[in-house]
C-alpha cells in the first residue's frame, strides 16, 4: 500500500504512521533499526528503495528516505509511506524536499527516527567528504557509503581514507567479503610458508581492487602491488608469492573463479560480483566499527601502483633468461 501525503509535516506523517500502526496492528512494530537513505530525488531513488527492501527482510527496520529535490522551487515537504507489500519487511518514509527545506534533512528525520532503536545512514551514491560530520551522519551509529557509485571512484576512497571515523563503512569494502575468505581459507593448506610479495589486478577504476590489495599489505605485512587488468570487471586477479610457488585466484568474467596453489589441484570458486543489496544486508549485520576496514584504510598509502600487465613486459625478460643473462624485472613488476 501506498499512502501519497503532498505538502504535509513531519508531524502529520507520524500521525499517520500511528493510524496505520493501530489499523494494521504489528505490521508496523518490531523494527530493530532506521535505516536513513539520502540522494537525490530521480530515477535512481526507487533502486536505493528496493535494495533496502530486500534487505529489510532479515532486518526489519524503518526505512526513511530522504530525497533532495530542486532547490530553486518554494519550501515543500511531500511524504509517501509504503507499507505491506511496497515496503518488504519495513516501513518506507519518502520525504521529497524542495527549496531551502532540501538542506534540512536531519531536522525532517529526526520526529521520524524510531525510539530506543540504532540508527545507520546510507548514502547510495554521492556522500558528504565527511559522512561523520554531515548533520544526517551525526545521528547514525554507522554510516555506509560506496565509493564505486560515484563519479571518480578512487578519489572517493582517498576521501574515505582521509575523513575516516569509527562507524564509517564502504560498500566497496563488503563487496570483498568473498575475496578475503578464499585468500585467507587458500593460505590454511600446506605448504605453511611466509607470502613474501603479494599483486592485486583490477579494473583502474574499481576501489574494491585497491582496498583488496590495502587489506593484504596490512595483513600480510608486504607492500602489495596494485595493476590495471587490460580486461574484465572489478578485480581480475591476486596472486600470493611464496617460495614454493604462488597463490593464484583469477576471475576474468566476474562470476568464476579459479584458484591455483603449489601441490594442490585447481579449483573453480564461486566469486559471482555481489549486488548492493546483498552487500547492505551484511552491512546491517553489525553496529559496531569495523576495525578491520579501518587499518586497510590506513594502509592505502602503503600499497604499489603499476601499470598494466602486457605481452611487451614479458618480451625482454624472456630474451634475456635465453641469452643466459639475468632478467631484470619489467617497471610493471616494479610496481612503476
Amino acid at each position: 500500500m501506498i499512502i501519497d501525503l503532498p505538502s504535509t509535516t513531519t508531524s502529520q506523517i507520524n500521525s499517520r504512521l500511528v493510524r496505520l500502526r493501530d489499523e494494521g496492528g504489528a505490521t508496523t512494530l518490531g523494527r530493530v533499526l532506521t535505516l536513513v537513505i539520502v540522494t537525490e530525488d530521480g530515477q535512481r531513488t526507487d533502486a536505493a528503495i528496493d535494495a533496502a527492501n530486500d534487505a529489510s527482510r532479515e532486518h526489519p527496520c524503518r526505512v526513511i528516505v530522504v530525497a533532495r529535490g530542486a532547490r530553486q522551487a518554494a519550501p515543500r515537504l511531500d511524504a509517501q509511506i509504503r507499507v505491506g507489500g511496497d515496503a518488504g519487511a519495513s516501513e518506507v518514509v519518502v520525504l521529497r524536499l524542495y527549496g531551502e527545506l532540501a538542506k534540512e534533512g536531519a531536522s525532517c528525520v529526526m520526529p521520524l527516527l524510531l525510539p530506543d532503536t540504532p540508527v545507520v545512514a546510507w548514502w547510495p551514491f554521492d556522500a558528504p567528504v565527511s559522512p561523520s560530520k554531515d548533520p544526517i551522519g551525526q545521528l547514525a551509529q554507522r554510516r555506509i557509503t560506496d565509493a564505486a557509485a560515484e563519479k571518480n571512484p578512487i578519489k572517493a576512497l582517498e576521501s574515505r581514507r582521509a575523513h575516516y571515523a569509527p562507524g564509517d563503512t564502504d560498500l566497496a569494502w563488503t563487496r570483498l567479503t568473498l575475496w578475503r575468505a578464499m585468500l585467507a581459507s587458500s593460505l590454511d593448506l600446506p605448504p605453511y610458508e611466509k607470502v613474501v610479495d603479494a599483486e592485486v589486478t583490477g579494473e583502474a577504476d574499481s576501489p574494491s581492487t585497491d582496498l583488496l590489495a590495502a587489506w593484504l599489505t596490512d595483513r600480510l605485512k608486504v607492500p602489495a602491488k596494485r595493476f590495471k587488468a587490460t580486461s574484465g570487471e572489478g578485480i581480475v586477479e591476486v596472486r600470493l608469492g611464496r617460495p614454493s610457488g604462488a597463490v593464484d585466484l583469477l576471475r576474468p568474467d566476474g562470476k568464476v573463479g579459479t584458484l591455483t596453489q603449489p601441490g594442490q589441484p585447481s579449483r573453480r570458486v564461486a566469486l559471482q560480483r555481489r549486488s548492493v543489496r546483498d552487500c547492505l544486508a551484511e552491512e546491517l549485520r553489525r553496529l559496531d566499527p569495523d576495525e578491520v576496514y579501518a587499518a586497510a584504510l590506513k594502509s592505502l598509502a602503503k600499497v604499489v601502483k603499476g601499470r598494466a600487465h602486457t605481452a611487451k613486459d614479458e618480451a625482454p625478460a624472456a630474451a634475456e633468461a635465453t641469452n643466459g643473462s639475468a632478467p631484470k624485472k619489467s617497471k610493471a613488476k616494479a610496481g612503476s
